[in-house]
């Protein structure tokens, strides 16, 4: 499967994106996704995932309650609204998928994205 992220940019601090991560190449309803993110000169960390299906959703503590992941299988794409951004929020976002099985870790991806930058401002 190929992913491609999108809906970047730069926002002031509150404010809100939508970030946007379109599949193609298989049946998307078949492959569990998630969101990670990596700020400068910092390492790829753990944002959010969905199960293949969207019944689970996990997120990590410095997002629960501000960033929302969700999926629409019919177009192929999973989303990861973010509101109350903050500076700290800073990074190249990107997607990963893995064929039915949600991975506990980011090793567990087969597929990424090619990522899109988030910039806050304070």
């Amino acid at each position: 499967v190929q992913l491609q992220a999108s809906g970047g940019g730069l926002v002031q601090a509150g404010g809100s994106l939508r970030l946007s991560c379109a599949a193609s190449g298989r049946t998307f309803s078949s492959y569990a996704a998630g969101w990670f993110r990596q700020a400068p000169g910092k390492g790829r960390e753990f944002v959010a995932s969905i199960v293949k299906t969207g019944g689970g959703t996990y997120y990590a503590d410095s997002v629960k309650g501000r960033f929302t992941i969700s999926r629409d299988n019919a177009k192929s794409t999973v989303y990861l609204q973010m509101d109350m951004l903050k500076p700290e929020d800073t990074a190249v976002y990107y997607c990963a998928a893995n064929y039915n099985v949600l991975p506990s870790t980011e090793r567990g991806y087969g597929y990424w994205g090619q990522g899109t930058l988030v910039t806050v401002s304070s």
